[in-house]
């Protein structure tokens, strides 16, 4: 199945993959500021709750893709103390952000970074006790094959643990979220980044990713046994959990 985030692209030539993996290179330098300014620094507040979901598992390896600047990485590892986490993105740039941050807080030993296509891992199958992923799915070429994935190199019985930025459904916070969404985020990500397409492509991506219901069913469809959803500050973010 197609999805309509899909075929959204922040630039006009280039295959979606390599689009992105140069969006995120050009805006690295200030993506965790404006992360955390844009969210009002409720992101760690998502993160965090992803993170204490896979708590009672206490996996001991785990993988987290589009890793970005490893800010989910960082955390998982400090809160969960694993012993291996790898951190896989298409972005260097995004990484070498990431890298800096684990080497300052002296978690090299258990966070590593790699380079890899979410669509076609590495990694062998049934290789991670949890797989994690925040705000970076709905950049997926390929939704289904990237959640297939996600699944194949999860140990029967893993756990996936996803938050992801969505538009919420009820009133006011709905027509608030869509005002703020295509006015202020991309005028101010344009101001900060200097990128004129990232944040306008990253608002369309948000409008256009499956949501809720239809999430579970896609995660089903990718082969894990059991998925729930369930939204988060009226729905602006939405944390996902299956079982393979």
């Amino acid at each position: 199945m197609a999805y309509q985030q899909e075929t959204i692209t922040p630039y006009n030539s280039g295959s979606k993959a390599e689009q992105v993996e140069q969006m995120f290179n050009n805006i690295a330098p200030t993506y965790d500021t404006l992360n955390h300014r844009l969210s009002w620094d409720i992101d760690r507040g998502w993160r965090r709750k992803a993170i204490e979901a896979l708590a009672p598992y206490k996996p001991q390896t785990m993988l987290d893709i589009a890793t970005g600047t490893g800010d989910f990485a960082i955390l998982a590892a400090e809160m969960l103390k694993p012993t291996r986490l790898v951190g896989a993105d298409i972005s260097e740039g995004m990484m070498d952000v990431g890298r800096r941050k684990v080497r300052e807080k002296g978690l090299d030993g258990i966070i590593s970074f790699e380079r890899e296509d979410c669509t076609r891992l590495s990694y062998p199958a049934e290789t991670f006790d949890a797989v994690t992923a925040a705000f970076g799915i709905r950049n997926f070429a390929d939704l289904d094959k990237g959640l297939a994935e996600m699944c194949r190199v999860l140990r029967t019985g893993g756990h996936l643990s996803i938050v992801e930025l969505t538009t919420p459904v009820r009133f006011p916070m709905k027509q608030l979220f869509k005002v703020y969404a295509n006015t202020v985020l991309p005028l101010y990500g344009r101001l900060v980044s200097k990128d004129t397409s990232a944040y306008s492509y990253l608002t369309k991506t948000i409008e256009a990713f499956p949501q809720g219901e239809q999430m579970v069913t896609i995660l089903q469809k990718a082969g894990f046994s059991e998925a729930r959803f369930q939204r988060l500050t009226c729905g602006i973010c939405t944390m996902y959990l299956a079982t393979k």
